[in-house]
């Protein structure tokens, strides 16, 4: 069911989201493909392919997260997912992912930076940042990194947030797909964990950008068979 859009300077994940829209669906619900049991302690997921302009775009999500929002304004794409029984408002995880047609100009670093930017603006006292770095997902560049406020300023609570975004230039549009969190307020830099978010970002793995297939339905097996 989708719900209501909050304000976006409720949250830096609706911040990071507005930013990249501003950069920046052909909306269309996800097709959800079961992935095998998981290993160890890693919860189980579902693999997600959605066509968004101009390719399909694929990532694993944990399995009890849903789709509480989703729009398409212009060149715009945004959809949300939090944990069942979470809100737009009122989450303690939540997974974006954006998309803006026709941007190429763009390099993946650049466009990280200037989300971080906003971040910074949001919470400049309490703001950390740890990058990823540059990689390829399929034949995407793309670039990851780690930004974390430990009080939202804007926020009514004063919560700590913390988001893990991937930056995708596709092949004729710009992409991002995020999962952020929240947690309690922290008087200084929260320290950001690299192999907690390193273990995050393994998790959605793996992210592909595959070409739309006329005629191809959900599942989509043309992109659903690509490692």
């Amino acid at each position: 069911m989708m719900v209501g859009r909050p304000s976006m300077n409720s949250t830096l994940t609706k911040f990071a989201a507005a930013v990249a829209a501003s950069w920046l669906v052909a909306s269309a619900q996800p097709s959800r493909a079961e992935d095998p049991a998981p290993k160890g302690d890693r919860p189980a997921s579902v693999t997600v392919i959605s066509p968004i302009f101009g390719q399909l775009v694929r990532f694993a999500m944990p399995q009890d997260f849903v789709t509480v929002f989703e729009r398409t304004r212009g060149r715009n794409y945004i959809r949300e997912a939090v944990p069942k029984g979470e809100t737009t408002e009122h989450w303690t995880q939540m997974m974006t992912v954006t998309g803006v047609k026709g941007l190429t100009q763009f390099t993946p670093q650049g466009f990280a930076s200037a989300i971080g930017g906003g971040f910074k603006n949001a919470c400049p006292e309490t703001f950390a940042a740890k990058d990823l770095g540059a990689t390829k997902l399929g034949d995407q560049d793309a670039f990851v990194v780690v930004l974390a406020c430990g009080k939202v300023n804007s926020s009514a609570d004063g919560h700590s947030e913390m988001v893990l975004l991937v930056v995708v230039k596709g092949s004729a549009d710009g992409y991002t797909v995020q999962w952020a969190e929240r947690g309690p307020t922290q008087t200084t830099a929260p320290a950001i964990d690299d192999a907690k978010w390193q273990e995050r970002l393994h998790a959605l793995m793996p992210i592909r950008f595959c070409a739309i297939v006329a005629g191809e339905a959900p599942p989509y097996p043309s992109c659903l068979g690509q490692k």
